[in-house]
């Protein structure tokens, strides 16, 4: 996919959901959802030149240059933007960016999953609720709240003695949205 004819890029102080609604106002959501796609799946963001400046800016232009921003940023950018555009034909990008090597990416991904609902994403949110980094593990949790299944019960319920306060209250919720969503007695009378 090539956009060699993107908007005029809103200014300095536009936020990610003002330059997505810009891109999608311009090219249709679907069209918009598929670039950021696009971004999010390039093996090198060289490949999508137009797309990594539109949506990273001067950013971008370092991560071209080879400058302080690391590539990993556009495949952030590119998950980022699916929180505001969206097309259902994206959702196996956005599961295979949960096991992304570059946790930030990841985590942007486990982010789109719960807002998306995207029921695929269950197995690799439960990895990622292993995570070294307690934002990862709290977002990954999160999402099995959303789209986890009787088969991530075992992972929320472990993360309610976690380290860190906030996967244990994520994993709190999460346990009430499981157990509401589908409908099981479960017996943590003590997290409840």
């Amino acid at each position: 996919m090539t956009w060699e004819s993107l908007p005029p890029r809103p200014g300095p102080g536009a936020t990610p959901r003002m330059q997505l609604a810009e891109l999608a106002a311009a090219v249709g959501e679907v069209e918009a959802a598929l670039a950021c796609a696009a971004l999010l799946a390039a093996d090198d963001p060289a490949e999508q030149p137009e797309l990594l400046l539109y949506l990273g800016g001067s950013a971008g232009q370092s991560v071209l240059d080879s400058g302080s921003w690391k590539p990993y940023w556009a495949r952030v950018w590119g998950a980022r933007g699916l929180l505001y555009v969206w097309a259902d034909s994206v959702a196996p990008d956005v599961v295979a960016g949960l096991g992304d090597e570059h946790w930030r990416v990841a985590e942007m991904c486990v982010k789109v999953a719960t807002r998306r609902e995207i029921g695929a994403a269950g197995d690799g949110a439960a990895r990622l609720a292993g995570h070294e980094l307690p934002r990862v593990r709290a977002a990954a949790v999160r999402a099995l709240g959303r789209v986890g299944d009787t088969e991530h019960v075992a992972v929320v319920e472990a993360v309610v003695d976690d380290e860190a306060a906030e996967v244990r209250r994520s994993g709190v919720r999460a346990l009430r949205q499981l157990a509401q969503r589908l409908d099981l007695e479960l017996d943590r009378s003590d997290v409840y």
